[in-house]
């Protein structure tokens, strides 16, 4: 019987480096989906997108920035900017995911890959890449499992 696969995800925020990294490790992780609409912050540190995917050649992890999988600048402006509460961003956002189809997507994102998707809030409770995870889980098409590296 073949294991059910599993989605990752992780925020790097209030991670050093190697607890980053070594948790992607422990995951069994081939393939970091960043997901970030901003992903050259210099607030970033080690996730800014080319020192990350930089680090994730060095330890054999597949790097891939999706914007399709971002929140659009005005959604993630009102939450940022405390306009919208989480609710309501989201049912925008979720419906975003919707409008964009990424369900289409989903088998070219996984492929044979165990796929982790990263974005910068430590835990995922109000976090777009829970809300990602659990749409393609309803909406994918294939039973995923669901485990957030924190």
């Amino acid at each position: 019987m073949d294991k059910q696969p599993s989605v990752y995800t992780i925020g790097f925020a209030q991670k050093p480096l190697r607890t980053f990294v070594e948790l992607l490790q422990q995951g069994g992780v081939t393939k970091l989906v960043d997901i970030r609409l901003n992903n050259t912050s210099q607030l970033a540190g080690y996730a800014k997108k080319d020192d990350l995917a930089y680090i994730m050649k060095l330890v054999g992890v597949t790097y891939a920035h999706e914007l399709d999988l971002a929140p659009t600048p005005d959604i993630f402006e009102d939450i940022q900017k405390k306009r919208i509460p989480w609710n309501d961003f989201e049912a925008r956002f979720l419906d975003l995911l919707h409008k964009r189809k990424v369900e289409e997507r989903f088998g070219e994102l996984l492929g044979d890959d165990t796929i982790c998707f990263l974005c910068s809030e430590h835990k995922p409770h109000h976090c777009h890449r829970r809300l990602i995870a659990e749409y393609l889980q309803q909406n994918g098409g294939q039973e995923i499992g669901i485990v957030h590296l924190f």
